[in-house]
């Protein structure tokens, strides 16, 4: 299948601490494992280039893991992205960890968005969650005044993504932690609105299964706010970031007026996508059939290296992958499209399908008319797909 125009995906799979809420997959970084990873992540990416014949990388997006632990090692990547301009190049980082190397290497390589992962300005919620850094413990440890050490490291890296990526600056931030309330929360959003992002993530804190903080939450060692008081939190986060002129325009990113997230948005209209990295997955759309082929790669650093080393990836990520069928793919086009605002690309989905999406489930429209689908999202495609059964 060729490729023409594409996004990709990159995962870095390194951390030097883990948060107790994150299961997305990250071991220790190690420097010589470092170095094996890039190795074969660029092979990888390489050979996906050429076998689906990719002439522009509209996007690029690297996550974790951490991506800002490789320091000035980042550079092995932007060298073998070199032959091409993406219109939105995002790296994700941590603010306690930056140095202006590391923020140096970016820009030199074409990086134009940063992503960072501030989450909370509140020392309690932070430790509750083991949300320190190694750098970040280091700083605060022995200090006088930990709450204002800790915020002085965090408002450091803010301030130096801030000069380096001017209005391409995006901060994650998190509703739900434990000792917040809607008081801290707001400081939290009214500190980092000092930076002047273009973009900002308040995502809900979720319990993800097998995770430290669940575990912490069964012994009773953290307790988090009831879920009537969490979505107050969240739904005053979201309504002071209207305030400031941000576009509430996905589930859980505002956007300042044309900057919302490109990279996403291809994910969200299920555009298609190249990944690379262990846990990183591939979306290959055939416009034709109205299918797709999805393709995840283990959760295993090793494994990786050792696949992309031995030719195992030398094959069409096509075998390595599943079939979504017209069924499944409809359902996907749904799940993805109505997390917008705006919901499914009318004319993309008609081509796909041969019908709108509006026409593919009218009563479910019509029953959630004058509600937010957005803040409702699972009961409303809990509903959507019911109906759309009969396109199956």
């Amino acid at each position: 299948m060729n490729l023409p125009r594409t996004s990709l995906y990159i995962h870095i799979p390194f951390c030097s601490s883990f948060c107790d809420y994150c299961d997305f997959y990250s071991v220790l970084a190690e420097s010589k494992k470092i170095d094996s990873f890039l190795e074969a992540l660029v092979t990888d990416i390489k050979r996906q280039i050429e076998y689906f014949g990719v002439k522009e990388l509209l996007t690029v997006y690297i996550g974790g893991g951490t991506p800002s632990v490789l320091g000035e090692k980042i550079n092995i990547i932007f060298d073998a992205l070199k032959s091409f301009s993406p219109q939105e190049f995002t790296v994700e980082a941590n603010p306690e960890s930056l140095t202006e190397e590391f923020l140096l290497a970016c820009k030199n390589g074409g990086v134009n968005r940063l992503s960072l992962g501030v989450q909370s300005f509140c020392e309690a919620s932070r430790v509750a969650v083991g949300r320190i850094g190694e750098e970040f413990s280091r700083r605060r440890r022995g200090a006088e005044n930990a709450e204002e050490e800790g915020r002085g490291v965090l408002e450091g890296g803010l301030e130096l993504a801030a000069r380096f990526f001017p209005g391409g600056l995006s901060v994650d931030l998190i509703a739900g932690l434990p000792f917040q309330d809607e008081k801290v929360l707001l400081d939290d959003i009214r500190r980092v609105l000092e930076f002047k992002p273009a973009h900002v993530s308040l995502y809900s804190l979720s319990v993800e299964s097998g995770t430290v903080l669940e575990e912490k939450i069964k012994n009773r060692s953290v307790v988090l706010p009831d879920a009537d008081t969490a979505d107050a939190i969240w739904l005053a986060g979201r309504d002071a970031l209207l305030k400031a002129g941000f576009e509430h325009y996905e589930v859980s990113n505002f956007a300042l007026p044309g900057k919302r997230c490109i990279h996403n948005m291809r994910y969200w209209q299920m555009l298609g996508w190249m990944g690379a990295g262990p846990a990183a997955s591939g979306t290959i759309i055939d416009e034709v059939t109205g299918t797709a082929i999805r393709y995840t790669y283990p959760c295993d650093v090793d494994g990786y290296i050792w696949a992309v080393n031995s030719e195992q990836l030398t094959k069409s990520n096509e075998q390595l992958g599943s079939l979504l069928n017209k069924n499944e793919f409809l359902k996907e086009c749904m799940l993805m499209g109505f997390r917008c605002i705006d919901g499914p690309d009318t004319q993309l989905f008609k081509r796909r399908f041969g019908f709108t999406a509006e026409e593919c489930i009218p009563k479910t429209l019509a029953l959630w008319k004058g509600r937010d689908k957005m803040l409702f999202l699972n009961q409303f495609l809990a509903d959507a797909f019911e109906e759309a059964e009969m396109y199956a």
